[in-house]
């Protein structure tokens, strides 16, 4: 008797989490080893909290262009080109040794890699999934938490017995193992899958601005990724500083571990509970999203406001989770008041929003630890998830029901994902 093969829908899957997971580890190891490059390097808190401002604000200016060349060109090209970019520059930046070199190799050139893979890797899955959707989006998303998570704490003990520059050649040189190995297995979805109509960027515009859900969820996301931002910027370093003064290593395993193994599991119960409510209740999703980010704004709080280490790690545990929840529906969300032939422009749009407006909150937490403290900042994030989780709450009753119902397209009558 054969064993049944996973079906290639899901293959595709397991392959963009790999991906995914280097896309998050990547970006993460600055963070993880933040303090010590700012100590070999000499660069005050403002500078240090720069790089990663520069880095996430480039990343908001390339989604939207990445966004609409995902819907005009083989997504499997821009994902793998993608993927090779940003872990050869993640090599570079092993062999930087100033302010200047920092922000073009880390900032400009890692940018510029990273921003063309998620428009095209989450409308890819979207085209591959339909009745799954959200499950599957959901998995895609746990990449992001593994990948914090190994890097705080591989890339954290590497930096500690080796030094800082291995840290980025190593992680550097295992995505450019994976993009030899996706190469040959990674597709383009069937072209029956999505209607392909190459739109002027007007008319994508066009579609997107008269979507008032769409922009709700954008603004939303702007909110979530702001503190996410600061927090991952900044939480290793936090850990080391007085009173729980933390090794590198263990302060960049810390800093991730709690949080993500919660959110993990937020998550895939996000996505799994979505996908069978919302065939009763279509505006679930949303509602469940800002319920989430209502609820992690105690745990903000919190983190900031105690000496206790262990409580650090308890509320750590529980933004994760709440995060999970809220993190589970961004793109399944949006893809129920989008045309799927905008998916990838959608994608980009938002996610280039979002990242123009996190790009600042490594900055603004460095210029709040130089001014003041840091877990005075860390704490103050809690209020830009208040805005963000009203503004979900109100769109679910004012605004999703007409552009769902606009939206709405009978599903194929073969399901290629079953």
């Amino acid at each position: 008797m054969t064993k049944r093969k996973i079906p290639f829908a899901w293959e595709i899957v397991v392959w963009l989490w790999l991906a995914y997971f280097m896309n998050q580890a990547d970006r993460q190891l600055y963070s993880v080893v933040q303090k010590q490059v700012q100590d070999a390097l000499g660069l005050s808190d403002i500078q240090t909290g720069l790089v990663n401002t520069v880095l996430i604000a480039s990343m908001a200016v390339m989604m939207p262009i990445a966004g609409f060349v995902g819907d005009r060109f083989s997504r499997r090209r821009i994902i793998l080109w993608s993927l090779l970019a940003w872990s050869v520059a993640t090599m570079l930046t092993g062999f930087t040794n100033g302010l200047v070199s920092l922000i073009v190799v880390r900032s400009l050139a890692t940018a510029v890699g990273e921003a063309f893979f998620l428009p095209a890797a989450t409308a890819l899955i979207g085209q591959y999934h339909v009745k799954t959707r959200g499950q599957a989006l959901a998995i895609y998303q746990t990449a992001q938490y593994f990948g914090a998570v190994s890097c705080g704490w591989v890339g954290g003990w590497i930096a500690g017995n080796y030094g800082w520059k291995h840290s980025f050649w190593i992680f550097g040189g295992a995505g450019v193992v994976l993009v030899a190995l996706m190469w040959s297995r990674l597709k383009d979805a069937p072209k029956t899958a999505v209607a392909v109509v190459r739109e002027p960027i007007s008319a994508v515009l066009g579609a997107l601005f008269r979507t008032p859900t769409a922009l709700v969820l954008t603004l939303a996301l702007g909110c979530s990724t702001f503190v996410n931002m600061g927090c991952l910027a900044w939480m290793p370093t936090y850990l080391q500083l007085e009173p729980f003064s933390l090794t590198p290593a263990k302060a960049g395993l810390f800093s991730m571990l709690y949080y993500q193994i919660f959110s993990f599991v937020g998550v895939l119960l996000g996505g799994r509970v979505s996908d069978k409510i919302v065939g009763n209740r279509p505006s679930f999703r949303i509602e469940l999203s800002g319920l989430a980010l209502l609820l992690c704004v105690p745990t903000l709080y919190l983190m900031g406001a105690t000496h206790s280490l262990w409580l650090v790690y308890a509320t750590l545990g529980a933004f994760g989770f709440f995060r999970g929840l809220y993190d589970s529906n961004i793109y399944a969300s949006l893809f129920d008041v989008t045309s799927p032939r905008h998916h990838s422009s959608a994608t980009g749009m938002m996610a280039g929003f979002s990242f123009g407006v996190g790009s600042l909150a490594p900055l603004i937490l460095g210029v709040i630890k130089q001014s003041y403290a840091l877990n005075i900042g860390i704490s103050m994030l809690g209020i830009v998830y208040v805005f963000g989780s009203l503004a979900l709450l109100v769109t679910a009753r004012a605004f999703f029901p007409s552009d769902y119902a606009r939206n709405r397209q009978p599903l194929p009558s073969s399901d290629n994902n079953q």
